[in-house]
């Protein structure tokens, strides 16, 4: 009897355990990979990252109104004091921890778009999180999500995975989720330095049982087990011989990041495997523990520390590297935190919230109208741009791909981009 893709992955033989496999990979993966991994891209692509923001990130001390007489009213204990803000204009400032953000601003790689939500918003993570990752505004967490159908329609013809998961705790978003790409996950370049071979453990006897009864299968046939396998083995080994002639071929530029935060040793490993050549489009990763609802002062400076040093870290290497016109970042938050501070020196879950783009290829400043303190919805702003333009306008000017084809309605995009 066949193994079922179920059995495959309750044995621990899905994509991103195949990233560890090592020595004893049947022959001809190991050539078809080989012949993949000598292959030279022909152009360099264009490459979104994709950094999400766990737990609903307060936009509000992000992006202060440190003029507004609302916010100072309903925030009586968190509001930020005027004195404090990175001025971005006479009305709204940066976090005091978001200092390399204003360096960004400066020198024009940060775009804000402000107040971003979408219709009758839903304030639970998980329904929302599956609303931003699949663009559809009723819960469907059974829908591929929104990249996935991007990376359906990109293929990778040199090899390596179209889309890659950089994280070790969090399962593959359900953005990257549902597609016919493989999106391994991954936390550390090890995994890909890692030759295949015969895994180990309390399990080993029945993996390799499984693995042989695909082996006696024809190799290959459309939608059959062992396509997959050999889709995720020859991607595994493509990319790491990409990654050992890097490694082998000179000291590359030094590249000074934070490494104390997880965030940076994240995108540390995305510049990497940007610079190594890999032809992957679309790198995600993850920032945790912005759901704030006691002691939020202290927890969401350190939060913005971290983001603020990463993520300028990142895009000095891509500069480093000579990456940094094909780079470009997303930076998003499931909602934002309501308007009025609780009683546990917090905010609960909210609405609307700015989101980020940065990289040379933004056209920096403030997008969207400021935030309407006054005109509240069930206690929250009312969200003035809906995410799905964020999107329409990712696609159809980086991606380069129709948005209507993936989001399935037509939206009006923003001139958040240079041409």
């Amino acid at each position: 009897m066949d193994p079922t893709r179920r059995e495959m992955l309750r044995l621990g033989l899905g994509s991103s355990a195949l990233l560890t496999c090592g020595p004893t990979v049947p022959l001809f993966l190991a050539h078809s990979a080989k012949a993949l991994a000598d292959v030279k891209p022909s152009a360099k692509g264009r490459i979104l990252v994709v950094v999400q923001l766990d737990g609903g990130n307060d936009g509000l001390n992000m992006v202060v109104p440190y003029r507004d007489d609302e916010y100072r009213k309903r925030r009586p204990k968190l509001a930020i004091p005027a004195g404090e803000v990175n001025k971005i204009d006479d009305r709204v400032g940066l976090h005091p921890m978001l200092g390399p953000f204003s360096k960004l601003l400066e020198q024009e790689r940060l775009a804000i778009v402000q107040g971003v939500g979408y219709p009758n918003p839903n304030r639970s993570h998980f329904d929302s999180m599956a609303i931003w990752h699949t663009a559809k505004t009723t819960v469907d967490k059974a829908a591929p999500g929104w990249l996935a159908r991007v990376l359906d329609r990109r293929t990778g013809p040199e090899g390596d995975a179209a889309g890659l998961h950089i994280h070790d705790a969090f399962p593959l978003p359900g953005a990257l989720s549902g597609g016919q790409q493989v999106v391994p996950s991954l936390a550390r370049l090890e995994q890909f330095r890692r030759r295949l071979g015969m895994p180990e453990g309390a399990e080993a006897v029945e993996q390799i049982e499984v693995l042989d009864r695909l082996a006696r299968q024809d190799h290959g046939e459309p939608g059959s087990l062992l396509q997959f396998v050999e889709r995720c083995s020859t991607i595994t080994y493509a990319s790491s011989a990409r990654l050992e002639r890097l490694r082998h071929s000179g000291p590359a530029a030094k590249a000074d990041y934070p490494e104390f935060y997880g965030l940076a040793r994240r995108l540390q490993l995305i510049g990497q495997l940007i610079k190594a050549g890999l032809t992957t489009s679309i790198y995600y990763t993850h920032l945790d523990g912005f759901d704030t609802h006691s002691g939020q002062l202290p927890q969401h400076a350190n939060l913005m520390r971290e983001l603020g040093a990463s993520l300028q870290a990142f895009l000095d290497d891509m500069v480093k590297g000579g990456e940094s016109e094909r780079v470009l970042m997303l930076v998003f938050s499931e909602f934002g935190r309501r308007l009025g501070e609780n009683g546990s020196g917090g905010t609960d879950h909210g609405t609307a919230a700015p989101v980020f783009l940065l990289g040379h290829p933004v056209k920096a400043g403030l997008h969207g109208p400021y935030p309407d303190l006054t005109r509240l919805e069930d206690g929250d702003p009312i969200h003035a741009v809906d995410f799905r333009r964020v999107y329409a306008t990712l696609l159809d000017q980086w991606l380069e791909l129709a948005h209507r084809d993936i989001l399935g309605a037509a939206f009006e995009t923003m001139p958040l981009l240079r041409g």
